[in-house]
């Protein structure tokens, strides 16, 4: 019953997002409503979170797919479910590349209708979704004159697909685009640092094992897992003078190739911070507006779901962000909840308290008194006070 009453609610929301979805789009363009589907607008709704879902689990099935077909006793007893699957996820990728092909000039990025177009052709997430279906069509053409099966690793490109659903990648790339200068410096070093390792172990056991330390070359790839601290042990120094010259370079390694996954794991971690620090900035300025309305909502929700940021997180900021601007003077009081509008009203008559008594005060009170001056409601207040 539970599983039943769940299918329920599932086709139910399914349902109520398609209705919520034709209300919103009623008066716009099919090639809108396309991009709405398959973008976060204001626009888009449930749905569009559903479609990526559903995109998401088809690259996760698709993969597993590829990877069990390696399996001979598996292939053998569901090779035609494969074939199944993979006609439906490519089916629905091929529809998904062309959708997105169709609606990429309703992008600020891609306005043009042609030029646009193929501007986005050769992005790299376009081009991501092309190699993802290319390998199907390869194969139904080459099938017959060759072995096809090395096109199963282009298929597994498709795991990259789910990289455009998280904003993680973005952060990651922003923090690799921040610290680009020291990333490089810190690989030069370990190029440096490979090329003099590899020298020195073929020059002090060529002798001994020519087989394995035959060129410098060959060296390279012992300086490696050396450095990396990994040693596989297929290739190991025998001299006294090559080992211990692989003690020192290990020692050595563990601090240099450490210092590059330091680098990005702070860059990674500022830029998270940074990427936060914005969001509260478009807040604070939708505030500074006036009310917010239900666009500026709609773009506030978008840009939390991209910094994955969870409900009690935002609601966390935003509370933080007005109160700031409240104790500045920057908010009006239509933004105030019952709690802040209190704490407002506690310094208010704290601050007409503090004037009260004043030493230069008792002048302005004789004019506060006077009726044809003032209201008796604002004689009352003073009244109050003076309590």
């Amino acid at each position: 019953m539970r599983v039943f009453f769940r299918k329920i609610n599932v086709v139910g929301a399914l349902v109520s997002a398609i209705k919520f979805f034709v209300r919103k789009n009623k008066d716009r363009t099919f090639r809108q409503k396309v991009y709405a589907l398959l973008h976060a607008t204001p626009y888009s709704g449930p749905l569009h979170r559903y479609i990526d879902q559903l995109i998401i689990w088809s690259v996760l099935v698709s993969v597993v797919c590829i990877v069990l077909e390696t399996v001979p006793g598996i292939h053998a007893i569901f090779k035609y479910e494969f074939e199944v699957l993979e006609i439906a996820t490519f089916s629905l990728f091929a529809v998904e590349y062309l959708a997105r092909a169709y609606a990429s000039c309703e992008s600020p990025h891609y306005s043009d209708p042609v030029k646009g177009r193929l501007k986005y052709l050769v992005s790299i997430p376009a081009l991501i979704d092309l190699v993802s279906i290319l390998p199907y069509f390869l194969g139904l053409l080459l099938n017959q004159f060759m072995d096809t099966r090395f096109l199963r690793i282009f298929r597994l490109t498709r795991l990259l697909k789910v990289t455009r659903y998280t904003g993680t990648l973005n952060t990651l790339l922003k923090a690799i685009q921040r610290e680009k200068r020291v990333l490089f410096a810190s690989a030069f070093m370990m190029l440096l640092l490979v090329v003099l390792t590899a020298s020195l172990g073929y020059e002090l056991e060529h002798d001994a094992q020519p087989d394995k330390f035959n060129t410098i070359p060959d060296a390279m790839y012992w300086a490696v897992i050396t450095l990396a601290s990994v040693g596989y042990g297929d290739i190991s120094p025998i001299t006294p003078l090559g080992r211990a010259m692989t003690v020192i370079i290990s020692l050595i390694g563990i601090g240099i190739f450490a210092i590059p996954a330091g680098l990005m794991a702070s860059a990674f971690t500022d830029q998270l911070r940074i990427d936060r620090e914005t969001f509260e900035n478009e807040f604070r300025d939708v505030l500074a507006r006036g009310q917010i309305s239900h666009t500026d909502r709609n773009a506030l929700n978008v840009e939390a779901e991209r910094l994955h940021l969870t409900k009690q997180d935002v609601n966390r900021i935003m509370e933080r962000v007005k109160h700031e601007m409240t104790v500045k003077g920057h908010l009006g009081l239509g933004h105030l909840n019952a709690q802040q509008l209190l704490e407002k009203y506690r310094q208010e008559v704290s601050s007409l308290r503090s004037l009260v008594q004043s030493d230069g005060f008792q002048e302005a009170e004789a004019l506060i008194l006077d009726t044809g001056r003032t209201t008796p409601s604002e004689r009352a207040v003073l009244e109050a006070l003076r309590k």
